[in-house]
C-alpha cells in the first residue's frame, strides 16, 4: 500500500491530555472515540476533559506563571527554547504530518509542507522576534521619566479549529509563549492529536512543566469552561462566528478576560475583463477554493467574473476541476482529501442541495465520491448563475463548493462583495492600477489580494473585519493580544 499506509498501520496515537508536563486521562474517566475521515477507522480513544480538568490545567498554568519559571526567563532564553521547539517539529515532520492527515483528512503532501512546515516556521519566527522588540520612553518633561513596557498578560487559553489544527495552534501559542505567558490549549475534538504531540515536543525543547497544557474535549464542556474561567486572563479563539459570539459573551460574563476571535468568511474574488493574466486568475480561483477540501475560512467561495469574459473563464475553470477529484490522503499525489467527518459532509451536501433549490446551475461535481472507502469525500463543485440572495452566496459552506456570479460594473461587484456579515479576505484582478487601488480600498476585508490569491507570510497580520473577528494572528501585531502595556512614571 505504500510508505504512509505502513506508518498509519503502525501508529499508536496517545489521546491523553497534557497537564503540568504529564500525560493524564480526564478526571472523570470519560473518553471519546477519534475517527479518521479517510476511512472511518478508529485512531484511538481521547480524554474527554471537562470543567474539573480545566480547573487543574489553569491552576498549573497559573502556578507556572506566578513562580516565573518561564515568564522570568530573559527573552534570549525563551528564544533559544522556542527555536529548539521548532527544530524538534521539523525533526518529527513525518510523525506530525501523519497525525494531521489521519485526524482531519488533508493530503499528506500538504500536511508536511503547509502544516508542519508553516507551524514550525511560526514557532521559530516568534522565538527570533521576542528579543528584538524594544520598550519605550515617553517624551515627558525633564522632571520625570515615563517608561512604557510590555508584560505578559498571564494565563492564556487558546481554542483552535479542526481545519488547520497545528497551524492555528502555532499562531496562538507562539506569540503567547514568546511573550512569557502560560498557555492552556484546547484543540478541536475532531483533530486533537497533533496538539497533544506538540506539548510533548515543547517540554522536550525546554518549555517548563505547567507552561503549555493541552486539553482535548468538546466545546460545550472544556471550551466553555475555559471561556468562563475566572483565572484565565485572555482567550484566543479561531472557529465559527456563532461560537465566537458565545466566547465573547462568556468572557464578559466571567472576569472580562480579553477575548480575541478569528472567525468565518465568505470571501469575494473579483475578476475584471482587463485581468492581466486570465490563466493565473483561473488557477488561483480553482486552486484556492478546493485547497484543503474548501475547509478554509479565507477560501474565495464567491467568484465575481465580469460578464464579457465569463464564458471564456468558465471554460478554462472547468478544464481544471478534474485535477481536484478527491483521492487517498495518504497518497503523495493527492491534492484534495477527505471532509473532516460525517457531520461536515452532511452540512456541505445540504448546501449543494440548497444551491439546486435556489436555482443555481450546477456545472461540475455536486456528489459524494469514494463512498466505498468508508471515509467522507465530496467532488469539487462549481455553481454558475448564482445570485447574491441565494443561500450558497450568503453562508459559509466550508467545503469544496464555488459560487460564480457575474457583473458588468466593478462598483456593483464591490457592493455585492461587501454585502455580507463577513470581512476576512477579498481579491481583485485588473491591469488598471487606479482601479486596483480604488477597489482594494473599497473592499471591507482584513486582507485584499491584487492579481493573486492566498499570498501569505508570517510577517503580515491575519484577521478580518465585521463578523470575521476582532483580533489579528501572525506578524508582530499578535503580541498586542498577549501582552499588557504598563506605564511606570518616575519623578526625578
Amino acid at each position: 500500500m505504500g510508505k504512509w499506509h505502513d506508518k498509519s498501520a503502525a501508529l499508536q496515537a496517545d489521546g491523553r491530555a497534557f497537564i503540568g508536563g504529564e500525560r493524564v486521562w480526564a478526571k472523570s474517566g470519560q473518553q471519546f472515540e477519534n475517527l479518521s475521515p479517510i476511512d472511518g477507522r478508529t485512531l484511538g480513544m481521547v480524554a474527554r476533559c471537562d470543567g474539573v480538568d480545566v480547573d487543574i490545567a489553569v491552576a498549573a498554568a497559573r502556578a507556572a506563571f506566578e513562580d516565573r519559571r518561564w515568564a522570568g526567563k530573559s527573552p534570549a532564553q525563551r528564544k533559544r527554547v522556542l527555536i529548539r521547539f521548532a527544530d524538534l517539529m521539523q525533526q518529527n515532520v513525518e510523525e506530525l504530518a501523519l497525525l494531521e492527515t489521519l485526524d482531519m483528512g488533508k493530503p499528506i503532501k500538504y500536511s508536511q509542507t503547509v502544516d508542519v512546515g508553516g507551524a514550525a516556521n511560526c514557532i521559530r519566527w516568534y522565538g527570533e522576534a521576542i528579543d528584538k522588540i524594544y520598550d519605550e520612553i515617553a517624551p515627558t518633561a525633564a522632571s520625570s521619566l515615563a517608561l512604557i513596557t510590555r508584560e505578559p498578560v498571564g494565563v492564556v487559553a487558546a481554542i483552535v479549529p479542526w481545519n488547520y489544527p497545528m497551524l492555528m495552534a502555532s499562531w496562538k501559542i507562539a506569540p503567547a509563549l514568546a511573550a512569557g505567558n502560560s498557555v492552556v490549549l484546547k484543540p478541536s475534538e475532531k483533530s486533537p492529536l497533533t496538539a497533544l504531540r506538540l506539548a510533548e515536543l515543547a517540554l522536550e525543547a525546554g518549555v517548563p512543566p505547567g507552561v503549555f497544557n493541552v486539553l482535548p474535549g468538546f466545546g460545550a464542556e472544556a471550551g466553555a469552561a475555559l471561556a468562563l474561567h475566572m483565572d484565565v486572563d485572555c482567550i484566543g479563539f479561531t472557529g465559527s462566528t456563532r461560537v465566537g459570539k458565545q466566547i465573547m459573551q462568556m468572557a464578559g460574563q466571567s472576569n472580562l478576560k480579553r477575548a480575541w476571535t478569528e472567525l468565518g468568511g465568505k470571501s469575494a474574488n473579483i475578476v475584471c475583463a482587463d485581468c492581466p493574466d486570465l490563466d493565473a486568475a483561473v488557477e488561483a480561483a480553482i486552486g484556492s477554493i478546493f485547497f484543503n477540501q474548501g475547509e478554509s475560512c479565507n477560501a474565495p467561495s464567491r467568484l465575481f467574473v465580469e460578464e464579457s469574459i465569463k464564458d471564456r473563464f468558465l471554460e478554462k475553470a472547468l478544464a481544471k476541476v478534474p485535477a481536484y477529484q478527491p483521492g487517498d490522503p495518504l497518497d503523495e499525489n493527492t491534492v484534495m482529501g477527505a471532509i473532516v467527518d460525517a457531520t461536515q459532509l452532511k452540512t456541505v451536501m445540504g448546501y449543494i442541495e440548497a444551491g439546486h433549490a435556489g436555482g443555481a446551475r450546477l456545472l461540475a461535481g455536486g456528489k459524494q465520491s469514494r463512498t466505498d472507502s468508508g471515509g467522507y469525500y465530496i467532488e469539487p463543485t462549481l455553481f454558475d448563475q448564482v445570485d447574491s440572495s441565494m443561500v450558497i452566496a450568503r453562508e459559509e459552506i466550508f467545503g469544496p463548493v464555488l459560487s460564480v456570479l457575474s457583473f458588468t460594473d466593478v462598483q456593483d461587484a464591490v457592493r455585492q462583495a461587501n454585502a455580507t456579515p463577513y470581512g476576512l479576505h477579498a481579491a481583485v484582478w485588473t491591469s488598471d492600477l487606479s482601479k486596483a487601488i480604488q477597489t482594494s480600498r473599497a473592499l471591507r476585508a482584513g486582507t485584499v489580494h491584487v492579481n493573486q490569491y492566498d499570498g501569505d507570510d508570517i510577517t503580515v497580520p491575519f484577521g478580518g473585519y465585521k463578523q470575521s473577528g476582532n483580533g489579528r494572528d501572525k506578524s508582530l501585531h499578535a503580541f498586542d493580544k498577549y501582552t499588557e502595556l504598563k506605564t511606570t512614571w518616575i519623578q526625578i
